[in-house]
């Protein structure tokens, strides 16, 4: 039977398994790095949980300062650009577009890894299957990257993995249990509601839950203003082999809980409507890799300053009770405090058996405690980036990523806008060897406002070379407003949806004037909607002058960095 089925070969330098912002993060930031890589999905559509099919919102670190930035940003910036109204689809497109727009990635949705080959303690190759396409497609690599969130590689290759709640005395951690079990956090299907200008009745499933009083649910907060994540159930099930049950269950409980809402007493829903409902949960937490390293509660409170740091979380540890809604003790979930931010080592995605195999996402080597801080997806998002950019620097040193030069790798994350807390960027040669009107552009720092130059119409940042010089590109991170409130998208619509903006913070538009080694002056003109800009350059001149012209709302001009590489 398999004879007669389409098979594809891939001979490429990583292999990335899963699609959600780990993943993509991983393979983007990998292919810009100038690496062959293969990104296997088993949805059509990227992002994970926050993809149009979960619709979770992108949390990260809580904090002044520390929203994330590279490829998070990015998307973020882009989303608001992009998707002014708000659509699902729409954010699933900027994803999408992220991926299919580096030629040096090769992208397989709707295809489920199903085998592994293996030497000793090495993967050859992984086998998906394309149900839509009916093809086996087997792909060969030098690094396979498991960001899938239940981490299919683990059984498929024998790597070390842990699922469930540590022992308290294992790693002298305070939130754990007494004795370790595999009770984890569950999974939610969550459903979006829209206001309308007229009464709107809702009839549910005969196979919906039915909670007619206020006491049925008095162990949660219910107003229109909710999310619902704590429609959450499977954390003492297994979070992989039963995840179709808890879909059942979710469902019924998502059902019941809007026709509470409507139905029985007065919430104030009468013009509001059920818009959407998920049908694939949203996980929290499944099978963690054993690393190199395994990150514990007592990291996170010390600030996790370890010398191979690569990226940061901030959310609180939020410990979700293993019965979720059925806890009835009151809410489902204790808010555990962390630091803001705490750092993550490289070797905590790294597999501590398998020489090739390295991991990003809710799946790194973490304990339990740990995982309720790092899960969130901004901070997945990061550590992809980062991930996907060691690789690389592996491949391109010809070295194992567990022998990289931690430093080079730092300075690369943190000149492609990725904040890694307590490091120093270091500017660009060519920066300071340039006269330059405005120190604070070059100093280093990227994001704090005590870093900025503020300019007023006329107002200009200008680097000046004794003798004509070489520069190939130059480097600019504007304000994109890192305080900002809200998410990627909204939980529910109201009647006057408001748009997503840009940040009035963010330059516009913007000119660049050059004077070439012939002193001849050239002006080129810019749109802008991103916050980290890389414009090619490629020539000899005597000056370039940054001129911005016009911002998304700000009356001044806001600049963090401006040089010249």
């Amino acid at each position: 039977m398999t004879s007669r089925l389409l098979k594809k070969e891939y001979h490429t330098q990583l292999c990335v398994v899963g699609g959600g912002l780990a993943g993509l993060a991983t393979a983007v930031s990998a292919a810009r790095h100038g690496t062959r890589v293969v990104l296997i999905h088993d949805r059509p559509v990227l992002g994970g949980n926050a993809s149009s099919e979960i619709r979770m919102w992108v949390g990260g670190a809580k904090g002044k300062d520390n929203r994330e930035g590279g490829l998070v940003e990015e998307w973020m910036l882009e989303n608001y650009f992009f998707n002014p109204n708000a659509k699902f689809t729409l954010w699933d497109t900027v994803l999408y577009d992220s991926a299919i727009r580096e030629k040096n990635l090769t992208l397989l949705l709707n295809t489920s890894v199903m085998d592994a080959d293996c030497d000793g303690d090495r993967i050859v190759s992984v086998t998906a299957w394309q149900s839509n396409a009916e093809t086996f497609h087997k792909v060969y690599a030098d690094y396979f990257a498991d960001c899938s969130g239940d981490s299919i590689l683990a059984p498929l290759s024998g790597a070390e993995f842990r699922y469930g709640r540590e022992a308290k005395s294992e790693f002298n951690e305070s939130i754990p249990p007494e004795v370790a079990d595999r009770k984890t956090m569950g999974m939610s299907c969550l459903f979006q509601i829209r206001e309308t200008d007229h009464k709107v009745s809702f009839t549910p499933p005969d196979w919906a839950y039915d909670y007619p009083t206020e006491e049925d649910l008095c162990h949660r907060t219910h107003d229109l203003k909710d999310n619902f994540w704590w429609i959450e159930v499977g954390g003492l099930k297994d979070c992989i082999h039963d995840t179709d049950d808890c879909r059942e269950e979710l469902i019924k409980i998502a059902f019941g809980v809007w026709d509470h809402i409507k139905n029985h007493g007065d919430h104030g829903a009468d013009n509001w409507e059920l818009e959407w409902i998920g049908y694939l949960p949203g996980k929290r937490e499944s099978r963690r890799y054993v690393g190199e390293y395994i990150v514990t509660q007592n990291d996170v409170e010390a600030e996790g300053r370890f010398e191979d740091l690569v990226a940061y979380a901030g959310w609180s540890m939020d410990d979700h009770f293993p019965e979720g809604f059925y806890y009835k003790d009151g809410c489902s979930t204790i808010w555990h405090p962390a630091p803001r931010p705490w750092g993550l080592p490289l070797r905590s995605m790294i597999s501590k058996n398998i020489q090739n195999l390295v991991f990003a996402g809710r799946n790194i080597s973490v304990t339990h405690a740990a995982l309720s801080s790092s899960r969130v997806m901004a901070t997945c998002g990061i550590l992809g980036q980062a991930l996907g950019t060691a690789v690389s620097q592996a491949l391109a040193e010809g070295v194992d990523v567990r022998k990289v030069d931690i430093s080079r790798l730092q300075q690369t994350l943190m000149a492609d806008d990725c904040y890694l807390p307590w490091h120093e960027r270091a500017v660009s040669a060519l920066s300071q060897k340039a006269r330059c009107n405005a120190e604070i552009i070059r100093n280093g720092q990227d994001r704090g406002e005590e870093n900025l130059w503020i300019g007023k119409e006329g107002d200009y940042l200008e680097y000046t070379f004794a003798e004509p010089t070489a520069v190939s590109s130059l480097r600019i991170v504007f304000d994109s407003d890192l305080n900002r409130k809200g998410y990627n998208m909204p939980c529910r619509f109201l009647l006057k949806t408001p748009y997503l903006k840009l940040p009035a913070t963010l330059v516009r538009s913007f000119v660049l004037e050059f004077v070439d080694e012939n002193g001849e002056k050239t002006v080129a003109s810019y749109q802008n909607h991103q916050r980290f800009v890389r414009i090619p350059v490629e020539k000899k001149i005597r000056s370039v002058r940054l001129i911005p012209t016009a911002t998304w709302g700000a009356e001044e001009y806001r600049v963090f960095s401006f040089e010249v590489l």
